[in-house]
């Protein structure tokens, strides 16, 4: 099989599909891999890096998607994108469709296989391929909060975690999963005050446990978000349904309950978001308010760690990449029913339903 990475162009994204060890890995099992010029120079691997691990070098993304049986990226491809590519081949990169309809419409069109890392699971039920970004947002969260809360960026001058004779800033999570989680373990470094919200009892009893008391953990209900947010210098949107556009828990109303100058930051923008006022931004432009909370809601958080974030994301997924090109899409995917939960888009049709009720669109199985 041939494989392709094009070079990312949300804007600054730098991360990259495949590292040279993944391309090398891929040339010493028989496969071709074309690489677009200059898509590993955000995180300092040049062409020649990949030469040396035996890919060819293509002058820009058209001839990518042109020698390529699979394309393998690491966002959602924007609309000009999607026009390249075509019936019979493979699209393996993050897709988050449920806040998308016209990239979702604009890949049925295409025809082409598209399986997206954020839906394919393991046998414990987990997100394999989405887990490596998600604990990259989840610790960054707490930085930026943290950043944010800061006067001169407009926040409302406090220090997350407090001084002797002076109580430590307050942290709400909403969502106990994996990006949660990791949201507190920096919180709680920073000694901040936490709290954990969650459907979940059994969950928040792990939680509990993990943190052996340091952190709070309270059962979310609405009116537990609404006191929550009312106390809280910094909210994490954390919460996740697999496909699906996320739950909107913080509506405009309650942001009256809230201190001015506190910091929400949107970990779940990617799926729509899970605060009413949450709109995607970007990591040149971060940050709007409304009623005097700030809103930090970028798309790509990994983006700004791209080296750490695409070795983390290529440790995930390349032994699917591997199955990928040794066997095809359709046996790969026979072979394993866990990585077939990752297929969104095949033959002009909507394969994944929880992406299909999200979008309002016809799901085939």
């Amino acid at each position: 099989m041939h494989v392709g990475v094009p070079r990312e162009i949300k804007v600054h994204e730098y991360r990259v599909g495949l590292t040279p060890p993944a391309v090398a890995e891929l040339t010493a099992r028989g496969h071709g891999v074309t690489v677009e010029t200059g898509a590993g120079g955000g995180i300092d691997f040049t062409d020649e890096d990949y030469v040396e691990a035996g890919a060819r070098i293509a002058p820009g993304p058209e001839a990518v998607f042109a020698a390529a049986d699979m394309i393998v990226k690491v966002k959602e491809p924007q609309l000009h994108e999607c026009a390249w590519l075509r019936p019979g081949q493979t699209l393996f990169t993050y897709l988050h469709l449920a806040a998308d309809k016209p990239q979702a419409e604009a890949l049925m069109a295409s025809h082409a296989t598209c399986i997206a890392y954020e839906t394919v699971t393991d046998r414990a039920g987990g997100l394999p391929l989405l887990r490596p970004m998600s604990e990259v947002a989840g610790r960054m969260s707490v930085q930026v909060g943290a950043h944010y809360l800061e006067k001169e960026q407009g926040g409302r001058g406090i220090l997350l975690g407090g001084v002797p004779g002076v109580a430590p800033g307050r942290v709400a999570i909403l969502g106990g999963g994996v990006s949660g989680v990791n949201a507190a373990q920096m919180a709680v470094g920073m000694r901040a005050d936490v709290t954990i919200y969650d459907i979940s009892t059994s969950r928040l009893a792990e939680i509990d446990e993990m943190f052996e008391g340091r952190v709070k953990t309270a059962f979310s209900s609405r009116a537990a978000i609404a006191a929550a947010i009312a106390r809280a210098h910094v909210v994490i949107g954390a919460v996740l349904i697999p496909g699906a556009a996320a739950p909107k828990l913080v509506t405009r109303d309650m942001l009256k309950l809230m201190k001015r100058g506190s910091v929400l930051v949107d970990i779940a923008i990617d799926q729509g978001g899970c605060f009413e006022t949450s709109h995607a931004t970007t990591h040149a432009d971060p940050v709007y308010v409304v009623d005097g909370i700030i809103h930090y809601c970028v798309a790509n958080m990994p983006g700004a760690v791209a080296r750490t974030s695409t070795f983390a994301l290529n440790n995930a997924t390349l032994p699917f990449v591997l199955r990928l090109a040794d066997k095809g899409a359709a046996a790969a995917m026979a072979a394993d029913p866990h990585l077939a939960e990752g297929l969104n888009v095949a033959a002009g049709q909507i394969r994944h339903k929880a992406v299909a009720d999200a979008l309002d669109l016809a799901f085939v199985a």
